[in-house]
């Protein structure tokens, strides 16, 4: 077991990779009452076209089966495993994204036997053809439901208009035709595939021994047997790096139109620092002119143009990338044309190096309050890991950083064929 101390964070990391692969991370924190643990696996539901665990040829399953394989672990042949959880005084939940599933759990109580409980569900599927078909008619409910949600659909519709064809642009629960085709067998394959322990990472933080959980860990995984993994081939549709639509609206009955820029990041695949360097610049960047001290803003906020629910956001992965401004606003066309302007504008702007020491500022503290929560650490931690990020060391990484980065990054960061513009409005304020 390996024990690293990260002065910048004051935190000390136990870690370990076991013979199966699974790589274990223990935070220690004993003046803390609760504990938190994650089970994170490196999949998430743009994986739909890879070469199956001791196979040759690929193949592509139906969308949105990351996320029924997330509900359907839970249910067992005789048991909800959520029952276990509580009687054990624990709280659990799990959740499916673009790149990821995690199962969890918080507890003050009954930590080794949670911890346990945690491994030994996620690490035993039970997929029966009653139980799958019984489940996409719940699916189907939640998908309609999003379906209504006007936050939801500008959210999809924005990278709907980015992509292509990329999956990113394809809801994380698929649609209701397509949970429809599940198999069972489809579950287990796309399970064995994906769900190996090392294409996992199990993280612990909060109140206990770090050696006895360790040796605890460790034995369970040592009982179990799993065939040997070779390096995951994941395949990708070619995506251009131009937008697929410059305008997309939605009609939808709403009292107030909602609309989003959408910037598409170029066709890079990043990892380790390479990733983590242009993650940083671009929330750092949209920070910068977004945020309510910013520019920008300052300028749509004086126009009317924005109301208290205007956002902006960045998600950059290894295989895409985009940012996202928005807001509810009555002027539609006006928000849109006058951001689309202000990015532009960007590309002949030069950040001081007083300013970008106070954009530094604010992403460490961002980053240093986050720590004061078990779930950021862990979960943050296991999504970084499969990008070979260590997120202790992100403080340090961002120190480093020179206004020279910044204005670099500025000068290429939009072009006018790498945005589009959502619109959610009502039907009647058609013209």
């Amino acid at each position: 077991m390996n024990k690293q101390y990260f002065d910048t964070v004051k935190e000390t990391l136990y870690e370990k990779k076991l013979d199966n692969g699974l790589h274990v991370c223990l935070l220690p924190k004993p003046e803390l009452s609760k504990t938190y643990g994650v089970f994170m696996t490196n999949y998430g539901s743009i994986d739909r076209s890879f070469v199956p665990i001791g196979q040759d040829e690929a193949i592509t399953v139906p969308d949105g089966i990351a996320h029924f394989l997330e509900h359907k672990l839970f249910e067992k042949e005789d048991r909800d495993v959520f029952a276990d959880f509580t009687k054990q005084a624990a709280s659990p939940n799990a959740f499916t994204s673009f790149t990821e599933t995690a199962y969890l759990f918080s507890a003050t109580s009954n930590i080794e036997k949670n911890v346990l409980t945690l491994i030994d569900f996620v690490q035993d599927p039970y997929f029966s053809e009653q139980s799958v078909e019984k489940e996409k008619g719940i699916i189907a409910q939640e998908i309609n439901m999003y379906d209504d949600q006007p936050d939801w659909r500008l959210f999809m519709g924005t990278n709907k208009a980015l992509f292509h064809n990329h999956p990113v642009n394809i809801d994380i629960a698929g649609t209701v035709d397509s949970i429809y085709t599940i198999t069972k067998d489809d579950l287990y394959t796309c399970y064995h595939t994906f769900y190996h322990p090392e294409n996992m990472i199990l993280f612990i933080a909060g109140n206990f021994d770090p050696q006895q959980m360790m040796d605890l860990i460790s034995d369970n995984q040592q009982k179990k047997s799993f065939d040997k993994l070779e390096d995951i081939q994941r395949s990708f549709p070619e995506e251009p790096d131009t937008v697929k639509e410059k305008n997309l609206v939605i009609n939808m009955p709403v009292s107030i139109s909602k609309c989003a820029v959408g910037i598409k990041e170029p066709n890079q695949s990043l990892q380790g620092e390479e990733y983590l360097k242009r993650d940083l610049l671009v929330d750092m960047v949209l920070s910068h002119f977004f945020s309510t001290g910013g520019e920008f803003y300052q300028e749509l906020y004086e126009a009317d143009l924005i109301d208290n629910s205007f956002f902006f956001e960045s998600n950059l992965q290894s295989s895409f990338g985009y940012s996202c401004i928005g807001t509810n606003t009555t002027k539609p066309e006006e928000f849109s044309s006058r951001v689309h302007k202000m990015l532009l504008s960007t590309r002949d702007m030069e950040i001081s190096e007083k300013d970008f020491e106070r954009m530094k500022k604010k992403k460490m503290g961002q980053l240093l309050r986050g720590m004061n929560s078990l779930e950021f650490i862990a979960n943050q931690f296991a999504s970084y890991s499969f990008k070979n990020v260590n997120l202790f060391e992100i403080v340090p990484f961002i120190q480093k950083l020179t206004v020279d980065d910044a204005n670099g990054f500025l000068k290429n960061w939009i072009e006018e064929e790498r945005l589009a513009t959502c619109t959610i409005t009502n039907q009647s304020e058609e013209k």
